[in-house]
């Protein structure tokens, strides 16, 4: 399906590092299968020098910038990023991670031979400074029976290499805002809908990680909001009591009481490959 036209969609603040963006951005204007536009959304006041590298993206006719005057947080701009895509497929991309060259093509494929798809994702490989320098490996399961049977104990995509439909995503209302779980939340309103979902066994794109990654996945706000999620999972009977207490206190000891460095131990040998 290498007719397909698509929309990607990214979202960046003034936290993001300039060469990273770029990185970024550039990985998915070179490729096999180029996007059709690319939806910017600058999530509030952004530095000089991540500001040239927006404005000079802006120049090209590919691009469409949605600026807001204040920070919004992610759950909004990920939706406004949505909105202002014109076509029926929409790839999301995270400002520092790299997309790799056949990416798009791959899931363009997939959405030919699925086309009652909802949401296509892939694998992720994270790395440090460089991306020959990989650290970690999160496989999500393929699929759409074993990534249902997943979302009942993890979030079954890795945001930053799904493809959505668009008019079955705002179905069910797109991105909404929830504390860090914007897709997890938005995932499950989707399985509760009937969709139908499939990811790829190939890795799709390469995720820079550091510490601060680590400290992003814990806390007790961040806790509450997961906790809150196994909530709403336990109250439209996505999972039942066992598995929400056991959901919950597996949350708590990892985002509340491990600190940091422990906490990306756990991760990279629980969690990843």
């Amino acid at each position: 399906m290498n007719d397909l036209k698509f929309s990607v969609s990214i979202c960046v603040y003034e936290k993001d590092n300039p060469a990273h963006f770029r990185t970024a951005v550039d990985s998915i204007l070179n490729q096999t299968l180029p996007p059709a536009e690319v939806v910017l959304v600058v999530d509030g006041p952004v530095p000089e020098e991540l500001d040239a590298v927006i404005r000079a993206y802006e120049a090209m006719p590919l691009f469409r910038v949605i600026r807001f005057e204040a920070n919004q947080g992610h759950g909004i701009a990920r939706q406004t990023g949505l909105r202002h895509c014109q076509y029926e497929w929409i790839a999301l991309m995270d400002a520092d991670d790299v997309s790799v060259p056949n990416r798009f093509e791959k899931q363009a494929a997939y959405v030919a031979a699925h086309p009652e798809i909802a949401v296509v994702g892939g694998n992720i490989e994270e790395f440090i400074g460089e991306v020959r320098n990989v650290v970690g490996k999160r496989t999500v399961p393929t699929d759409d029976a074993s990534i249902k049977d997943y979302l009942k104990t993890r979030c079954p995509f890795n945001q930053m290499t799904v493809m959505l439909n668009r008019r079955q995503t705002e179905k069910v209302g797109g991105y909404i805002d929830w504390y860090c779980e914007e897709d997890y939340y938005l995932w499950l309103r989707l399985f509760l809908a009937g969709a139908t979902f499939g990811n790829l066994e190939d890795t799709l794109v390469y995720v820079r990680v550091g510490e601060e990654m680590y400290a992003r996945r814990g806390g007790v706000r961040y806790f509450k909001s997961e906790a809150k999620l196994q909530r709403y999972m336990l109250d439209n009977r996505v999972i039942g009591a066992g598995t929400y207490l056991l959901n919950v206190a597996k949350r708590l000891v990892v985002q509340v009481l491990l600190p940091n460095k422990l906490r990306g131990f756990v991760f990279q040998k629980f969690a990843r490959e």
